[in-house]
């Protein structure tokens, strides 16, 4: 008797119908049995929110052949946790993929991501998990220089698993004229957005506002960063985990030596 087959959740934030799920979905088939919970319109941007004013809605679509599928109207987090204590409640994942993003989420983008939440919220139920993204916004971008790399992660977390608590952040350079030079295994680049604001009018004469700006990388040039990674053509993997504790700021702050206060 041959042994079951992997069980591999998918996810992501840009909807079920993004050319980046579909491709993650015919990726994964080839390693395990695929069921898909996805959110049914795009959620990107979402990080780590989750429906607790509004109903959830879950409603199975063949969207996918051969593929086991529902469309949620909640964010990625809703998504994984449907799909772990509802859709699958009878067996855990093997494994949770999120993406393959049209977009990057190196760096500081990470706390925004809806494609990494998703991936993050499996790792707090102690599933192995990965977020792909590309750095790629168009609709139709090009994955077919990713998938080999994709399949290898993939394949090494089913094999290997990760710490718990922990998830992968895989980003990707875009398509260019030549092949990618490899995998990094990285840190995340100390960086931000710095936004800026445009005030505008509405055609009723209210006013509004769209949010615009400038990535700032305070790590340029530093060779162990995700943004080195991509910009010098390297898929750029980062270990994240959600424990967001300083540890070395606890161990200072007992210093301070606070007193109870008598109500």
């Amino acid at each position: 008797m041959y042994p079951p087959k992997p069980l591999i959740l998918v996810s992501n934030d840009d909807g079920i119908t993004s050319l980046g799920i579909r491709t993650l979905v015919e990726l994964m088939q080839e390693l395990g049995d695929v069921v898909v919970v996805a959110p049914d319109s795009p959620q990107s941007g979402m990080g780590h929110a989750i429906t607790i004013g509004e109903p959830l809605r879950l409603h199975a679509t063949e969207i996918f052949k051969d593929v086991r599928a529902y469309e949620c109207s909640g964010t990625p987090a809703d998504c994984v946790k449907l799909g772990k204590h509802y859709v699958l409640k009878d067996r855990t994942p093997d494994l949770v993929v999120s993406g393959i993003n049209h977009g990057s989420n190196s760096s500081i983008s990470i706390l925004y991501s809806g494609t990494m939440s998703a991936a993050i919220e499996a790792a707090i139920e102690g599933i192995p998990a990965i977020g792909f993204s590309l750095c790629d916004f168009a609709p139709n971008a090009d994955f077919s220089h990713v998938k080999p790399y994709i399949m290898q992660i993939a394949k090494a977390v089913l094999e290997n698993g990760l710490p718990k608590g922990v998830a992968l952040n895989v980003n990707f350079p875009k398509k260019s004229g030549e092949p990618l030079k490899g995998t990094r295994i990285c840190r995340q680049t100390n960086g931000k957005w710095e936004e800026e604001f445009e005030k505008r009018k509405d055609p009723h004469g209210r006013s509004y506002f769209w949010m615009a700006g400038k990535f700032v990388n305070y790590d340029e040039g530093m060779e162990d960063t995700d943004e080195w990674a991509l910009a010098n053509n390297y898929a750029a993997v980062v270990p994240c985990q959600y424990d967001m504790t300083a540890y070395q700021t606890v161990e200072l702050m007992k210093q301070w030596q606070l007193e109870e206060i008598e109500s």
